[in-house]
């Protein structure tokens, strides 16, 4: 699409101000300096006047946005990873070119995954709270505040991907035994110190620690479901650095209060930012840690995001089939 006129990008978020800048040099962008999130009328008025439009995870970019945008709108440029936010295949359709940002949030999410598979099985939380709540610490005991042992534990990885192998690497240098599921078989060079299993369901049963690693499609929407969490062993416990529609959260809380698993580390939530109220009352029983949605959060990991953002929509304005081109049978 060779333009030499600039085109009108329009940001739905605050973003890093070095990307901010940059957008500003290249395009005529229109920021949200605020960071009020957009309603669903505010992203349908952007679609409509927008060349480019760049949303961030949590805007919604449904059929009936698209529907609204006229000719102009010519490339969505999605802020994320997972491009979930957004109807692909309508967007495809109706001649839009989609986007997303692949690969540099992976060690940021694969070191915050391993900091809950450390956390919940340790009880870090509950007792970061004990130094700062109104009791008094009473000192070192034997027998206070016991966890369990990492070292030698089984983890299921659902979803080996590139944070699914990012986590298996920090993993087994803590000990774990690495065991996963996915849609198709890994490398064999990757998989040599790993342990496949074709079956979910098998694999749940036998595991100590589940980490979900997997992108949220129609296919894995409560991919974890409450008969799957079932087959969990009582020990075990299930960490999401992922999306949350992929675990059945009340399904999740209710196997938790009944000890039917010994808890989770849960950074996404079904419908954030609501949190499920009954995983509060769990974090504050200490049966599970919650995050809000901290995995990719580093300085780092957003000014990355923001360059694969302008290099995708430069490349396109260029004529030029972007880098991070999405399809919809790529999902």
């Amino acid at each position: 699409m060779p333009n030499r006129k600039r085109p009108l990008v329009v940001v739905t978020r605050k973003l890093p101000d070095s990307v901010e800048t940059r957008m500003r040099e290249l395009f005529e962008a229109r920021l949200n300096l605020d960071d009020k999130p957009m309603s669903h009328a505010d992203l349908a008025e952007a679609a409509k006047i927008a060349d480019v439009l760049v949303p961030t995870i949590t805007d919604q970019i449904d059929a009936s946005v698209l529907s609204q945008c006229g000719d102009k709108l010519k490339l969505i440029a999605n802020f994320g990873n997972g491009v979930d936010n957004i109807d692909v295949a309508t967007a495809v359709q109706r001649g839009i070119t989609v986007t997303n940002t692949p690969g540099v949030l992976t060690e940021d999410t694969a070191d915050m995954t391993m900091a809950l598979i450390l956390a919940v099985p340790r009880r870090l939380a509950e007792g970061a709270t004990v130094l700062t709540a109104d009791k008094d610490w009473t000192g070192w005991t034997p027998t206070w505040m016991l966890g369990h042992r990492i070292w030698g534990k089984r983890l299921g990885i659902v979803g080996m991907g590139r944070i699914g192998q990012a986590v298996a690497r920090r993993a087994r240098a803590f000990g774990l035994q690495i065991h996963y599921h996915n849609r198709r078989r890994v490398s064999p060079h990757i998989e040599e110190e790993l342990d496949y299993w074709e079956s979910l369901d098998q694999m749940l049963a036998r595991m100590d620690i589940i980490s979900v690693n997997c992108a949220h499609t129609p296919a894995t929407y409560h991919l974890l479901s409450a008969h799957r969490l079932k087959l969990m062993r009582p020990e075990a416990y299930v960490v999401n650095t992922a999306r949350g529609e992929v675990v059945d959260e009340n399904a999740l809380a209710r196997i938790i209060e009944h000890g039917e698993i010994a808890g989770a580390g849960l950074d996404v939530f079904e419908h954030e930012p609501a949190v499920n109220p009954k995983l509060l009352k769990l974090a504050r029983a200490g049966k599970v840690v919650l995050l809000p949605h901290m995995g990719s959060a580093t300085i780092e990991g957003r000014i990355d995001m923001g360059e694969k953002v302008i290099i995708n929509i430069k490349t396109f304005m260029d004529g030029h089939r972007p880098p991070d081109r999405v399809l919809p049978s790529m999902l």
